[in-house]
């Protein structure tokens, strides 16, 4: 009997006891869920390295597409000789601005990884790329807006006549219309009176030459 009261008042201990303790399990269980909810979670290993990984690629992608988009707003000036002629600062060398731009393309290229994805476990060339098409961007910018601001205002007036007659012979050595022959005469023209002012680029010129080469072909 003595035992069974033992037993009895032991109970009326414990078990509001192991309702404390279930209790605070409980508790603690719902602000570890609550934590990870809002904190994504308990760091996984590694899992700072693949963020790192990751924000490393977004720059890298990025700048390629930079790269691709500067390539193809100076594409606009290669491919369209009389959009050069109208704003000649663009290939004009004696130029600073002009210069920088040239330049900075250049270096852009050079660095440009065949596979962007190599930049991933080199850092030093990735962080060198980033910076090179960021100048070529910012060069480009501003050799365009100086460009587009002066058109042929940076040119004695002998000069820009020189750059307008060039451009009279452009439009016929770029025409379809005009004879094989007429296209070429018009081409030497143009680049006689182009000689010491401004370098076309060497897309353009082979552009007007295979031109004029195939209709003679032809």
């Amino acid at each position: 009997m003595g035992l069974l009261i033992r037993i009895v008042e032991l109970l009326i201990v414990l078990v509001p006891l192991i309702g404390l303790i279930y209790g605070g399990f409980k508790a603690v269980e719902k602000v570890r869920e609550r934590t990870e909810l809002e904190g994504g979670g308990a760091p996984q290993p590694g899992a700072s390295e693949r963020t790192s990984k990751a924000a490393q690629w977004q720059a890298i992608t990025r700048m390629v597409r930079e790269h691709d988009r500067t390539d193809t707003r100076w594409l606009d000036y290669e491919l369209d000789v009389s959009k050069l002629l109208d704003y000649p600062l663009m290939t004009d060398m004696r130029d600073p601005l002009t210069q920088r731009f040239h330049r900075a393309k250049l270096r852009a290229d050079m660095l440009r990884p065949a596979d962007p994805g190599d930049l991933l476990d080199d850092s030093e060339a990735a962080r060198q790329y980033l910076d090179a098409v960021e100048e070529y961007v910012t060069a480009f910018d501003v050799a365009e807006a100086e460009a587009i601001r002066k058109r042929r205002s940076g040119f004695s007036r002998d000069e820009q006549q020189r750059l307008s007659r060039a451009h009279g012979a452009m439009r016929i050595a770029t025409d379809s219309a005009a004879t094989p022959q007429e296209r070429e005469r018009a081409f030497d023209v143009a680049r006689r009176e182009l000689d010491g002012l401004i370098v076309l680029p060497e897309r353009t010129r082979s552009a007007i030459e295979r031109g004029i080469a195939g209709e003679l072909g032809g």
